[in-house]
């Protein structure tokens, strides 16, 4: 699987201020992990996004927003967004300022 370079430039630049941002290539995507954390990543033309497990089905109604059913089952906190959701910078940024909102609070995996 490919992701979209265009987006993961998009994405990029609204995390460039940051120096906490790594790059990892997961779930046959491009992830963008902060603070060692998985934080937004993008798989084919989507972005694949982290969010609060507690809330995040209140965004489920937003356009081009799906949950994230990678193994076939839901993933509570995960979302898929398609092209519809990010048509603009400022859709764009609701979803990574949304993931970033998340991180703090987010689990670090475990080192093997």
């Amino acid at each position: 699987m490919a992701f979209n370079d265009a987006l993961s430039d998009k994405v990029r630049e609204l995390l460039a201020d940051r120096d906490d941002v790594t790059e990892m290539k997961m779930f046959g995507g491009l992830c963008f992990m902060v603070d060692q954390k998985m934080c937004i990543g993008i798989v084919k033309d989507e972005l694949m996004c982290r969010l609060n497990p507690e809330t995040y089905e209140s965004v489920l109604d937003r356009p081009g927003c799906r949950e994230m059913d990678f193994t076939g089952k839901r993933m509570k906190g995960f979302v898929y967004v398609d092209e519809s959701g990010f048509n603009s910078q400022k859709d764009l940024a609701f979803w990574v300022d949304l993931c970033l909102e998340f991180n703090p609070l987010a689990k670090a995996s475990k080192k093997k």
